[in-house]
């Protein structure tokens, strides 16, 4: 199986898997507890809490450990919105996490504007400008889609944010360990991040928060861990996982770009000597390792089954049991039938040349024989 799914999940990483594997081994207390297991575990804890902060140019005192960027989003927007009341914006093609958070709060009594993006999937500042009111309290705009791989203006709409003391999240989780990414050049309040996108263990990543957003509330409570915001016996095991995924993609950080950088366009070029291939989003604004094509004239559940040994996706893992089109690619305006028609591919560290090279001869077969059987 040729593995290029890698926007849904990673694989986890050797060294990951090897200081997981210790702390699993070693007699390890509760980080909370007082005694030397429970300080031993602690202090596993705030090492991977500093080797998070590095990767994203952070103090260590502002992370806070959370479950994935799914509970990250869940805390950044309703932890602004604690009590009820004000004016949230965000963009259609955002991750359910935060669309479906959005929806919660709107039926909460929570305003909620939902901007679009241009046909390149980009979301402009003058759309988030054109829709700000005086109760705006937060923007959440993606760093990157995880569908397309665009990245969105961030830098235009934090200054524009910046103007009108608005607060601004970001989901970061598919540019954190695959591009650089500081906080402080970003200089956006709260930024979620996840383990599993860059060679970490599932279920474990962590909201980044700034001094403006020190007013955050919980949305959990008991216990008290992480400063009060996320309450929980820490996961210890999965805790230092994260921070060995996050020490090992920053030795190699460009490097790594750049080679994925050029498996990306080596397979945009030899599917689209096709014919009847277009990418999905612009690609002059793109992290390195999504490319997410369209296929003209094929059935869309006919292709996707017609890639034996290639592990690929129509879009977010998230949304595939829903069985419907991606609802990112209908906002940037496709007809059904050419987002069905559309296939996401998102490559990794383990990947090669020559997996590049199987992939395209794999997906040329499967588009050739069935434009061969279209009546079209």
């Amino acid at each position: 199986m040729i593995y290029l799914d890698h926007a849904a999940t990673t694989p986890v990483l050797p060294a990951v898997a090897a200081a997981m594997a210790d702390c699993l081994r070693s007699p390890l207390g509760n980080a909370s507890a007082l005694h030397e297991p429970g300080e031993a575990a602690r202090a596993l804890v705030e090492q991977a809490r500093v080797q998070v902060a590095a990767l994203l140019d952070a103090k260590a005192s502002e992370l806070v450990f959370t479950s994935g960027a799914t509970e990250s989003d869940n805390l950044a927007l309703q932890g602004v919105f604690h009590p009820a009341g004000g004016h949230l914006v965000t963009s259609r093609i955002e991750h359910r996490a935060v669309l479906d958070t959005a929806r919660q709060l709107q039926s909460r009594g929570v305003g909620v504007s939902l901007v679009t993006s241009d046909r390149g999937g980009r979301v402009e500042a003058d759309r988030v400008a054109a829709v700000l009111r005086p109760d705006t309290r937060l923007v959440s705009i993606m760093l990157a889609n995880n569908e397309t791989g665009v990245l969105q203006d961030l830098p235009a709409i934090v200054a524009l944010c910046r103007a009108r003391g608005v607060l601004v999240h970001t989901d970061a989780a598919q540019v954190v360990g695959h591009l650089p990414v500081s906080v402080r050049q970003l200089d956006v309040d709260l930024l979620s991040l996840s383990a599993h996108k860059m060679g970490g263990p599932s279920g474990i990543g962590a909201l980044w928060v700034g001094d403006r957003a020190r007013s955050l509330r919980p949305i959990l409570y008991g216990g008290g861990q992480e400063n009060g915001l996320r309450p929980g016996t820490l996961p210890v095991h999965q805790i230092a996982g994260m921070g060995e995924a996050c020490r090992v993609v920053a030795g190699d950080l460009v490097a790594e770009a750049q080679r994925q950088r050029a498996l990306c366009a080596r397979l945009l070029g030899r599917l689209t000597a096709l014919g009847g291939v277009s990418r999905n989003g612009t690609g002059d604004h793109a992290v390195p390792h999504i490319l997410n094509l369209r296929f003209e004239g094929v059935d869309g559940e006919a292709l996707h089954a017609s890639l034996p040994g290639l592990a690929v996706s129509g879009g977010s893992a998230c949304g595939a049991e829903r069985g419907e089109p991606s609802y990112v690619l209908r906002a940037l305006g496709l007809a059904d039938a050419q987002a069905e028609a559309s296939v996401r591919f998102s490559f990794g560290r383990e990947n090669t040349d020559k997996d590049i090279e199987e992939a395209a001869k794999i997906v040329e077969k499967a588009v050739i024989r069935l434009r061969g059987m279209s009546p079209v």
